[in-house]
């Protein structure tokens, strides 16, 4: 099935992963964990979720229900997101209720598109604005007048 989104859509026992994605400034830098996580098992789970360098975070998810992970309530953060913006990296999903596990591979964004600039890591040093791209065109378009 196609993910019409920049994320990507995964199945785990009674969860679904949907446009799973992570948002890092770095391969070595920490990344913030997006998408949805949708539970149709009448009980709580918790989706566990191992990156790179043993980075883990966990997402409770209550039963019949879902967890957005774009709300400033809900962060899913890995210590090291494992690959550079535009790479798709390997974690290991695990559903704590079966203790089914599978592996899947999420694309890694950065800041250069606007709508993830607020999700990146506190701490982390933004890629897109480490390039002046602005400056270029302004200096242009000054010597054009």
């Amino acid at each position: 099935q196609y993910a019409a989104s920049d994320g990507i859509r995964a199945d785990l026992g009674p969860l679904q992963l949907r446009n799973m994605l992570i948002v890092s400034a770095g391969e070595d830098k920490p990344g913030r964990l997006l998408g949805a996580v949708y539970n149709s098992s009448s009980k709580d789970v918790k989706l566990t979720v191992n990156g790179a360098e043993g980075s883990q975070t966990q997402v409770p998810v209550k039963a019949n229900s879902y967890t957005l992970l774009n709300d400033s309530t809900d962060k899913a953060m890995l210590s090291t997101s494992g690959g550079i913006a535009g790479s798709l990296v390997d974690v290991k999903v695990t559903e704590d209720g079966t203790n089914v596990s599978k592996t899947v591979r999420i694309p890694v964004l950065d800041d250069s598109l606007a709508e993830y600039k607020e999700y990146l890591p506190a701490g982390s040093e933004p890629t897109g604005s480490a390039t002046p791209s602005p400056s270029p065109s302004a200096t242009g378009t000054a010597a054009a007048h």
